[in-house]
């Protein structure tokens, strides 16, 4: 069974300050974070983007063919990724961006400096999901590179605004453990309109 939440008596994980504009949904593929993060942006009553309609089109290629991408793939993606990011932060936008941000590196680049952002890391075993993306059709991540992002993975910890649920739970019962340890509103909002 999935281990008990900790965060279930606090008001958030970050006190009582605002909470966060821009919830930045990460883990390793398979983990759950286009789901999570749509349900969380409706939650939120704002917008839903995910990562992967950032990757230029030979990122696409290059995971199609099984290579793991390098970092010099990754910057411009993750720079398109805090562009717009910065753009929702100034027009007060709720939203929500599912992205696999798997090194500390990568996430202060998403959040380069600025206040309103946080994560929420999808945690979960490489056996569990293996299992899940064995079951899944048409995504062009094969999961054969599966064992690459694991290792790619640095956990956040330290200095970042993150909250942390195990991915066995339902779905539902992780964003209800999400939005209260975020500080969200209580109250569901408008279906998120997608960004492409």
């Amino acid at each position: 069974m999935p281990a008990a939440d900790h965060g279930a008596t606090k008001p958030s994980d970050f006190g009582h300050g605002d909470p966060p504009g821009v919830v930045v949904v990460m883990g390793v593929s398979g983990s759950g974070k286009t789901t999570i993060g749509k349900q969380l942006a409706r939650r939120m009553g704002g917008v839903f983007a995910d990562a992967d309609s950032f990757h230029p089109p030979a990122n696409i290629e290059k995971m199609k063919a099984g290579h793991p991408l390098t970092d010099e793939d990754r910057w411009p993606w993750l720079d398109a990724m805090a562009a717009q990011i910065g753009q929702w932060l100034a027009e007060g936008r709720p939203a929500v961006l599912a992205c696999s941000a798997l090194k500390r590196v990568y996430r202060d680049r998403l959040v380069a400096g600025r206040p309103g952002i946080a994560f929420l890391y999808l945690s979960g075993s490489e056996a569990v999901i293996a299992t899940r993306l064995a079951n899944r059709k048409g995504h062009f991540m094969p999961p054969s590179l599966l064992r690459s992002q694991f290792e790619t993975l640095e956990p956040p910890g330290d200095g970042e605004r993150v909250v942390t649920v195990d991915i066995r739970h339902p779905p539902r019962r992780i964003v209800d453990i999400a939005a209260r340890r975020l500080g969200l509103p209580p109250q569901p909002g408008p279906s998120p309109s997608a960004v492409g």
